[in-house]
């Protein structure tokens, strides 16, 4: 593919998130739609019918037809498919998490490495535009406060809570302090499905710096909140509107308030086109395989601190029925 060509992009999963993938491909003047791949044919079928694309039936179909491919079949899949292609030299960008398993994203990463291939992982909220506007005030982080709560949905119930919705949140943390964690408290339990439902976690690290976060998928309401608090300001983010508010501590005693300036845009759309980017540029794309395995490790210890958290309240409970 020369430098200044547009890449040919496919995607493999056409679920809810492959034909929202899709719908951004075919709209952009930086790519072209190359096909779409599910495990469903019909599925498939009807995505290729609505976007105007082929329908591909297996991986090494993408060989000689694409140069990249977005990836968002189930988070089992992920390292598999992904390793795959990159073996056949295309480059990829996998939905987040990045997988299933620390093993299995390591494998994706030293892949990535090996074949000289562009892997990007799907962190959606590093493109908010709030977020971007954001990261342009951040001085020293001190304490974050985050929820994340959505109403129940059949969708993503192959994981838990923590790496469906919360490793949004995760991810969004350590890129403003620039850190691992250093000491994870957190609890959850599962209400309506097989995995966790809900978590709440308390994440420490060096120098002082606390975020809790809070996921849940049984909520009543969609939330999606972000409070930030460092030295003589606090600053509010939305994530949905895509707004964020500075409050600013003047002396002697005043507040200042300022929203910080954001040019509202489709998140999808400004990651497609920064994959799109490095594709042609050969550059490090904004989210690396790395910050996704580093993402994905913070996240396995937090289900582990879940998993020691309940067994230790199925031991109370235990015990107190023991006793009455």
């Amino acid at each position: 593919m020369a430098s200044t060509s547009k890449p040919r992009v496919a995607v493999v999963g056409a679920g809810s998130f492959g034909r929202n993938h899709l719908r951004v491909i075919q709209q952009s003047e930086h790519a072209e739609l190359a096909g779409v791949l599910d495990t469903n044919p019909e599925r498939a079928a009807e995505a290729a019918s609505t976007h105007g694309c082929p329908v591909l039936t297996s991986l090494e179909d993408l060989t000689g037809r694409a140069d990249a491919v977005v990836v968002t079949s189930p988070t089992v899949t992920h390292a598999p498919i992904g390793c795959k292609l990159m073996e056949l030299g295309v480059d990829v960008m996998i939905e987040k998490p990045i997988a299933h398993s620390v093993e299995a994203a390591r494998q994706l990463v030293q892949t990535a490495e090996r074949t000289g291939r562009i892997l990007q992982v799907g962190h959606l909220e590093r493109f908010n535009p709030a977020v971007a506007a954001l990261e342009t005030v951040i001085t020293k982080p001190l304490f974050f406060e985050v929820h994340r709560l959505s109403e129940f949905s059949p969708r993503s119930l192959d994981v838990d809570v923590v790496l469906d919705l919360m490793i949004h949140d995760i991810d969004i943390v350590l890129t403003l302090t620039k850190q691992q964690p250093e000491e994870i408290r957190a609890a959850g339990i599962h209400i309506l499905s097989e995995k966790v439902d809900i978590a709440n976690v308390r994440m420490q690290f060096p120098g002082g710096c606390v975020a809790n976060l809070t996921a849940s998928r049984v909520s009543t309401e969609r939330v999606r909140k972000l409070r930030l608090f460092q030295p003589h300001e606090y600053i509010s983010l939305d994530y949905t509107r895509q707004d964020a508010a500075r409050f600013t501590v003047k002396p002697p005693l005043s507040i200042g308030y300022a929203p910080l300036p954001v040019t509202k845009d489709e998140p999808l759309r400004l990651e497609l086109e920064s994959f799109f980017a490095s594709v042609v540029s050969r550059g490090i794309p904004r989210v690396t395989g790395q910050q996704g395995l580093a993402a994905l490790e913070v996240a396995q210890d937090i289900l582990d601190k879940i998993e020691a958290h309940a067994r230790l309240v199925a031991q109370a409970l235990n015990v107190t029925g023991k006793s009455s």
